[in-house]
């Protein structure tokens, strides 16, 4: 009688792999979560291919940072060796995406180059993002996921990958990203919360509705082959009126904070985690996503899966 289905193969796994690291670093506000060494995430995406969870999307952290984030795209940065040790590994069996971003590997923890003021350069920013592309895609990356809410972004993308060959390599945009309060743990998890300032002049407003269509137009006219709402749950409606309006895949981000929530009630015993994790995935499946990258991945799909 459902009218719909939460599945294993609509998840994907975000992962943190930290530059130096020689066993897993637990992280306290995400219980569950930790940052991993190349070798531990080696033995969690094969656990993930294993359960049916068809991707997984990487996040770094360099052991040096520098004001232009130079280890984003270094051939031999912690995203690039992660990337090849799984691909040689795993070949094609699961998908590997890659955050396109600056904010992990600047020693300011914005998302973009500065500019003397200390304002983000839009222009240079963009740069920095297509060579961090290649790069990525080169060391085997399926999938482009640019982070950064920069305007052209995609389209910078698109373009770097089609001029060095990388035809074939999908970029998935985050369309909407709202610059939310709930990204707190995700930022102890990347070491990355800005030095200064915040975020908002480039990403989303909480209060717009209209704009998230405008930017997600922006960024398909780009050549973006997929699109993403971040947050999801404070942002249902958000993703079931994308959904309304462009006919290609959408992902949705149930966030570092939507999980600490639910872990930190369920710890102290006020819910039902287990079921509570369901019910959450299953509302942004119903509002509209085709995907969902979820910290809760693996235990969905163990639940799912048994």
């Amino acid at each position: 009688m459902a009218e719909h289905q939460l599945r294993v193969d609509d998840l994907v796994a975000p992962l943190f792999v930290k530059e130096g690291l020689v066993q897993p670093e637990p992280i306290a506000s995400m219980p569950g979560v930790a940052q991993h060494s190349i070798e531990s995430l080696r033995k969690e995406v094969r656990a993930l291919a294993d359960l049916g969870v068809p991707g997984v999307i990487l996040f770094g952290i360099p052991t040096r940072k520098d004001e232009l984030g130079s280890g984003a795209d270094a051939p031999d940065g912690i995203v690039q060796q992660s990337l090849r040790a799984l691909r040689d590994d795993l070949g094609d069996s699961i998908v590997l995406m890659a955050d396109d971003c600056l904010d992990e590997f600047t020693s300011h923890g914005h998302c973009g180059v500065l500019t003397a003021d200390g304002t983000v350069d839009n222009d240079a920013t963009l740069d920095r993002y297509a060579s961090i592309a290649v790069s990525q895609a080169e060391a085997g990356a399926d999938v482009i996921a640019p982070s950064g809410m920069m305007d052209g972004q995609v389209g910078a993308i698109r373009m770097a990958l089609e001029e060095t060959g990388h035809v074939d390599t999908a970029v998935l945009a985050y369309a909407a990203k709202y610059a939310s309060a709930l990204y707190g743990p995700f930022r102890d998890a990347a070491e990355c919360a800005p030095q200064f300032g915040d975020r908002r002049s480039y990403q989303m407003q909480a209060a717009n509705a209209r704009e998230a269509l405008d930017e997600t137009a922006l960024d398909v006219a780009e050549g973006a082959d997929m699109v993403m709402v971040k947050p999801a749950l404070s942002y249902l409606d958000i993703i079931s009126s994308v959904r309304q309006n462009f006919d290609v895949p959408l992902g949705a981000f149930h966030v570092s904070g939507e999980y600490a929530m639910l872990k930190a009630a369920a710890q102290l015993g006020w819910i039902d985690g287990a079921e509570v994790a369901l019910e959450h995935l299953l509302s942004i499946k119903r509002a509209g996503a085709d995907f969902i990258l979820t910290y809760l991945a693996r235990e969905v799909a163990e639940t799912l899966g048994g």
